[in-house]
């Protein structure tokens, strides 16, 4: 084949594999801090290895999840505000390991843009990386995609993919054991985590306040920052409880809210009783019911409302757990029980 004189490159038509190359150099050390047993966390190959004995299970199963962290980033994109973003993606994929009894042991990512800009993309893994660390899991590697005609100047999205691994006798939810009369056991929030900011931008809107606002319900941020408070990762705290077999069910409450999420960690035939006067919805839920004029379901079916966690445990487990809960700097508190449907 002969080249031709001023043939068109790659970089002409907006993918930039130069800067591809300078995110990975950025990012290794950020991935070598999220090392752990099992894991050798390292950038550039094609695959990831991890070893299960090294990490300590004697009959595990795996246990994959994936998600995003949805319109949220548009405030990340139109704020600049790109530092935890990357907290969401991965809490929002190991909190849901949670709710099978897994622990978290490595995390991959996938950043797809227009033009890839190094110094956000790195700031954004940067979270991501921190995640990890949260959740005891391994950044083993990921994928930064340029694709221009895709997506519009500064515009980027995020996926995240996690594995974890759990032994076959602690498997969640333990439907099978569970009883009316077992407790709910709620663990707080930190916000909306990243469910509903379709609805929490629309919001905004309709307040007329700017992004960079003084925060009405938040004294001392912007409303942006206050919107943009990271997921909570439930991991370190609920992994001991999991392995102790204190915990009959775990239902992470993501889209779909307090109304949908928890009957999926609950047997047939049993149902939910909320005490709605357990806990007091914070004051950003607050501000957006009052806002926004959203109904009391809307808002149950659409935010957590505060509780970022439910947990289901046997009565007189109850106070050992509350105990080791708030013991490890969770706000947890009993918000109700399963009753016969």
């Amino acid at each position: 084949m002969t080249d031709r004189p001023n043939g068109l490159t790659y970089a002409q038509a907006g993918v930039d594999i130069d800067a591809g190359n300078a995110l990975v150099d950025a990012i290794k050390p950020l991935a070598k801090a999220t090392r752990r047993p099992g894991a050798e966390a390292s950038l550039g190959g094609f695959g990831a290895l991890f070893d299960l004995k090294a990490a300590g299970y004697a009959d595990p199963l795996l246990v994959t999840t994936t998600d995003g962290v949805g319109t949220k980033l548009k405030i990340a994109i139109e704020t600049g505000l790109h530092d935890t973003v990357g907290i969401d993606l991965v809490a929002m994929c190991v909190n849901d390991l949670l709710a099978q009894g897994a622990e978290p042991l490595m995390f991959l990512d996938y950043l797809a843009t227009s033009k890839l800009d190094v110094p956000v993309a790195t700031r954004v893994v940067a979270g991501i990386a921190e995640g990890c660390k949260q959740a005891g899991a391994a950044l083993m590697g990921g994928e930064t995609a340029e694709m221009p005609g895709m997506y519009r100047a500064g515009d980027y999205d995020l996926a995240g993919f996690s594995v974890g691994a759990v032994d076959r006798d602690k498997v969640l939810p333990r439907m099978g054991d569970q009883s009316a009369g077992d407790l709910l056991i709620g663990l707080g929030s930190s916000g909306p985590h990243s469910n509903g900011y379709s609805l929490i931008r629309k919001i905004v809107e309709v307040s007329g306040l700017a992004w960079g606002a003084p925060c009405p319900f938040a004294p001392g941020v912007t409303l942006a920052e206050a919107l943009m408070a990271p997921t909570r990762i439930y991991v370190r705290s609920l992994v001991p409880l999991i392995k102790a077999g204190r915990l009959k069910g775990l239902a992470h409450i993501t889209g779909g809210g307090l109304i949908e999420n928890p009957p999926r960690a609950i047997a047939e035939g049993l149902t939910p009783q909320f005490d709605w006067s357990a806990w007091d919805m914070p004051p950003v839920f607050q501000w957006l019911q009052a806002t926004g004029g959203v109904e009391t379901e809307e808002m149950r079916r659409t935010f957590n409302c505060g509780v970022g966690m439910v947990l289901i445990v046997a009565p007189e487990d109850a106070g050992d757990v509350l105990e080791a809960l708030l013991a490890a700097g969770e706000d947890a508190f009993i918000c109700g029980q399963l009753t016969a449907a």
